[in-house]
């Protein structure tokens, strides 16, 4: 049983959410303010939320703010088209994914469905342990942990999942459609560059030493991304 929070102002966008999302498998909890939001949280073991952004009381970026100073648990941000600068501003502050109004029922199952598989496998073990090292930066896959010159580095699910992926690959140049596929296992619907762009940049600023002159994590322009380093593990 997953345990999901719709969080919206318009009741309508909440129920046409929890038509989509029925299923025996999910347990779905209510929130129409930040706030609310924020003691739904904190009264309940959250697997997923669904966070839209403009909201009274407390908006959706203000308690994604909040949230991510306690728990990395997956937040999808719900949009409308208009909201582009938000979405960035929301994805560079620890947001998953998002969606956009009006919703097509099977994305949003799907999004679903990739964020809460990617967040229980983050917990999960293996029975041999995948520890990768470039540099400074050190990542175990059976402990799921990051460090930074030995000092823990706390990721969310999707950063971790990226982070993983190229540096299992150093010095293989991944496109943003490539990043997506592998990381969501999902075909890209049309927003994978920016999605994945704002996703390296919270990397780097967690990672490098000076975000805008990486030493590791590199962008190939007009290519896409790679690790540069030599694989210590």
């Amino acid at each position: 049983m997953y345990n999901i929070l719709i969080c919206d102002d318009e009741r309508d966008i909440v129920s046409a959410l929890k038509i989509y999302l029925a299923d025996p498998q999910y347990r779905l909890f209510e929130a129409y303010t930040g706030k609310e939001a924020l003691a739904a949280v904190a009264a309940n073991d959250i697997q997923l939320i669904l966070m839209d952004i403009m909201m009274p009381e407390m908006d959706g970026i203000s308690a994604m703010v909040q949230i991510r100073e306690q728990s990395n648990v997956p937040v999808i941000l719900v949009t409308a088209k208009s909201e582009d600068s938000d979405k960035i501003l929301g994805l560079n502050i620890g947001a998953d994914d998002y969606i956009t109004k009006p919703f097509n029922p099977v994305e949003v199952s799907a999004r679903v469905k990739s964020q809460l598989r990617r967040y229980t496998q983050l917990g999960s073990a293996r029975v041999q342990p995948q520890q990768l090292a470039i540099a400074g930066i050190e990542l175990d896959d059976l402990a799921k942990t990051v460090t930074l010159d030995g000092d823990p580095v706390t990721l969310t699910p999707t950063e971790f999942d990226i982070l993983k992926l190229l540096m299992e690959h150093p010095d293989t140049v991944y496109s943003p459609k490539d990043i997506y596929k592998k990381v969501w296992k999902e075909e890209p619907i049309g927003n994978e560059s920016m999605t994945v762009a704002v996703h390296i940049r919270h990397l780097r600023e967690k990672l490098e030493i000076d975000p805008n002159e990486p030493r590791h994590l590199k962008v190939v322009w007009g290519q896409g991304y790679k690790m540069e380093g030599e694989n210590r593990k």
